[in-house]
């Protein structure tokens, strides 16, 4: 592996280019909005029910996790777009699974939200 391209200044174009998915993913993909919402509504009611710093841990990563899988299924519908234009049946699986994913990260993400904010929610009644 040659090492000799290796610089600080490479290292910081890269930051430009995610920051510049990130902006890509919020401008083009609505359901990211509705992720952020939810994950605003989760951190809202994290400072609101004085969660713990490993419940804090949870809805990080969670949130985190839900982001990166959309940003992924939606790379990966872009790419098959670009590769098969015209309908395949095999990119429409393709496609479908990676949703799929996003799906189920969503789905742990909840149940997550479920186990932390719930017992608290239920303590203020």
């Amino acid at each position: 592996m040659d090492n000799k391209g290796f610089t600080f200044r490479k290292r910081l174009a890269g930051f430009k280019y995610a920051f510049r998915g990130i902006r890509l993913l919020l401008r083009y993909e609505h359901n990211v909005w509705l992720h952020c919402l939810i994950g605003a509504c989760a951190v809202t009611a994290g400072f609101l029910l004085e969660i713990s710093v490993m419940e804090w841990v949870a809805v990080i990563i969670v949130c985190g996790c839900v982001f990166a899988a959309e940003a992924l299924n939606t790379a990966i519908e872009k790419l098959a777009d670009v590769v098969s234009p015209e309908y395949n049946e095999w990119i429409k699986h393709v496609k479908d699974i990676s949703a799929g994913g996003v799906l189920f990260m969503a789905i742990a993400a909840a149940i997550a939200g479920v186990l932390i904010f719930l017992p608290k929610l239920m303590a203020l009644f």
